[in-house]
């Protein structure tokens, strides 16, 4: 069997949890070799897991918003594992201020800005240079569905998404002829290290499984499912996909707030 990322080097930023996790683990096992990165010493454990289910993985902490750990990240790539194809800028945080929109302090809007998309610009600007000469690959930006509208985060986070969203669009025009592709995956309300007080206090409350129930498929979604649209953008069967920002949310994007009328085709209803 052919592995869709075999042959290729990748890196993954905000490796040590959550989406970045999920996605570095797939990328190693479609047989990239992978180069973990986060400001946690966890992505440690992550390069090991990877590592001892029998695939490449190297691991680096440092900070996805400075331009010298990026730099040095994107020139190790090349010194020791002689290339770059793969680039998935994922490092963000959700810089959750207590209280409203009016309680947010420029600090938290500047620091919030600086990890999720001052990171992915950094991403483009040092990553693909490398892999244009590594003959051409991928660039991917995690965005989030707070990113397309209002009422999916507060406004510093839905900015800085929305930034991303716009950065790509823009990079893709940047990046013509250089055989390097950037797209957006915009998740909506997946169980990671962000959303776990929410989901925490759901189990606690004994209501699970009202989780997602404002989207069409009234679940939240896991890391794998980001992961495997992670894998099909990076890859060459989505070769023709370029400068756009994919909605991974249950179908929650599809719609303005309404009241939701099901129809007769769930499962179990009466004909």
């Amino acid at each position: 069997m052919t592995l869709p990322l075999a042959g290729k080097v990748a890196i993954v930023t905000g490796a040590a949890s959550g989406i970045g996790r999920a996605t570095a683990r797939r990328f190693a096992g479609a047989g990239a070799r992978l180069i973990a990165f986060d400001r946690s010493d966890a992505v440690r454990d992550v390069a090991a897991q990877i590592e001892g289910d029998g695939h490449s993985a190297l691991a680096v902490t440092g900070d996805a918003g400075s331009e010298a750990d990026i730099a040095a990240l994107v020139d190790m790539a090349e010194r020791q594992l002689g290339r770059l194809d793969i680039f998935h800028a994922n490092a963000g945080i959700s810089g959750q201020a207590a209280g409203g929109f009016f309680d947010a302090t420029p600090d938290i809007w500047m620091e919030t800005l600086r990890i999720n998309l001052i990171g992915p610009f950094l991403a483009v600007k040092h990553g693909a240079p490398a892999i244009a000469r590594a003959g051409g690959g991928a660039i991917l930006c995690t965005a989030s569905v707070a990113g397309l509208r209002s009422g999916a985060g507060p406004a510093h986070y839905s900015a800085s998404k929305a930034g991303v969203i716009n950065l790509v669009q823009t990079a893709a025009q940047q990046l013509a002829g250089s055989g390097v592709r950037i797209n957006a995956i915009c998740p909506g309300l997946i169980e990671t290290r962000m959303t776990k007080s929410a989901y925490d206090r759901a189990r606690a409350a004994g209501k699970l499984d009202k989780i997602g129930q404002l989207n069409p498929l009234l679940r939240g979604g896991e890391p794998e499912e980001i992961a495997e649209v992670a894998l099909f953008l990076a890859s060459d069967a989505a070769s023709y996909i370029h400068g756009q920002a994919i909605a991974v949310d249950g179908g929650l994007s599809s719609s303005h707030p309404t009241a939701r009328r099901p129809g007769d085709l769930r499962a179990g209803a009466a004909w």
